[in-house]
């Protein structure tokens, strides 16, 4: 196919509560939406390294500014048949995951509705509803928290993600532990800790978690296998995790026992896919992790948690979890308890809301040929 075009928004979505976790705060979600045209048909995709640099080197103006002056140019005016024929084109840019994935996301929802087919059939998924996952982060008190959780529980959502950092720890687990005996949740440490704090990692494994989601610093992959040697509870790498590469590394030091798996973190969704692949045949299982996006890359997130080795609840959340109004059309729900369904149409069916869009558009580019 013949890219024709490549239209760029970098936007602001204001959250209903404020995002806490162990790196900050963020009263908002930056964004990055990307509109891949050819002839007549395109395709939206989205890449959320949010506003500042903390959760990965990454941030959305940043990337927004790489693809429009360096990336999308690189692409714009020429046949591509193939997400991997692309990266190749983008190949000799060091790095830039998140800026890399918003090109090759939005080339596969194009090639779908190309193809006419739904996004996760050719990703080689099933047509089946996905589970997904409640979040939690630092809240104003562990009241609150308690509160939220009873909610996810009467919704009927099979497990529970708590952010994780110190003076929000211990404490928190006993009292979420105390209320619900045996119901499953995991904490997210983002990348806070080190190896010397061992001994509340010891006193975390009393609490019988799914798992620790990313402990240690966020290029580490050697302290995370020391770690996973000393505790019971298993170690999930998210942060660490970057491309293919990383990925087979982690798995041949046995850092971790599973895998978070973010398109826009490893560079697209071929990488995604590569990732789980590694997983599978190493017997590590893998889930869909999310980055607060708007229906646009939840939607994608969906039509990826559909392959096999995707055995843990998702992070794809319904619209209103986080947003008043969400910037996408349809906006996400649940189809039946702690499920959302996947595509039905060619590609898939979210795509910003124009108001809306101009409304939390903060820059936009058009690159062609």
């Amino acid at each position: 196919m013949r890219i024709d075009g490549v239209e760029l928004f970098h936007v602001r979505m204001p959250l209903t509560y404020p995002w806490r976790t162990a790196y900050g705060e963020d009263p908002d979600i930056h964004s990055v939406l990307v509109k891949m045209v050819s002839g007549d048909t395109y395709g939206w995709g989205e890449t959320t390294p949010l506003k500042a640099p903390c959760y990965s080197p990454e941030w959305a103006e940043g990337v927004f500014t790489l693809i429009k002056e360096f990336l999308a140019c690189q692409i714009v005016g020429r046949e591509i048949e193939s997400a991997d024929e692309l990266l190749k084109l983008l190949g000799h840019f060091k790095g830039n995951p998140f800026s890399k994935a918003g090109l090759e996301i939005a080339f596969w929802v194009l090639k779908a509705k190309l193809d006419g087919k739904p996004l996760h059939q050719l990703l080689g998924g099933k047509s089946h509803p996905v589970e997904v996952g409640a979040d939690f982060g630092v809240q104003d008190s562990i009241d609150i928290l308690l509160k939220k959780i009873q909610l996810a529980v009467d919704e009927g959502y099979p497990r529970v993600k708590l952010k994780f950092r110190l003076g929000w720890d211990i404490d928190v687990l006993k009292a979420v532990r105390d209320s619900f005996p045996d119901f499953t949740f995991h904490i997210d440490c983002n990348a806070s800790f080190t190896v010397k704090h061992l001994k509340l990692f010891k006193e975390v494994d009393r609490f019988e978690l799914a798992m620790i989601e990313q402990p240690l610093h966020h290029t580490d992959l050697i302290d995370h296998a020391k770690l996973q040697r000393l505790i019971e509870t298993s170690i999930c790498l998210d942060e660490s995790i970057t491309d293919p590469k990383s990925a087979e590394q982690a798995i041949q030091l046995e850092s971790c026992r599973y895998m978070n798996v973010k398109s826009g973190r490893v560079g697209g969704l071929l990488n995604a896919v590569k990732i789980h692949d590694l997983c599978e045949e190493a017997g590590i299982p893998c889930w869909v992790g999310g980055m607060l996006e708007s229906a646009v890359g939840s939607g994608v997130s969906a039509e990826l948690a559909t392959l096999p080795n995707f055995k843990y609840p998702a992070d794809i959340f319904p619209s209103k979890v986080n947003y008043v109004v969400d910037l996408a059309s349809p906006e996400i729900s649940l189809c039946s308890p702690g499920r959302v369904a996947v595509s039905t149409v060619p590609g898939t069916p979210y795509e910003p809301k124009e108001d809306v869009l101009k409304e939390y558009a903060l820059s936009r580019a058009w690159i062609k040929p």
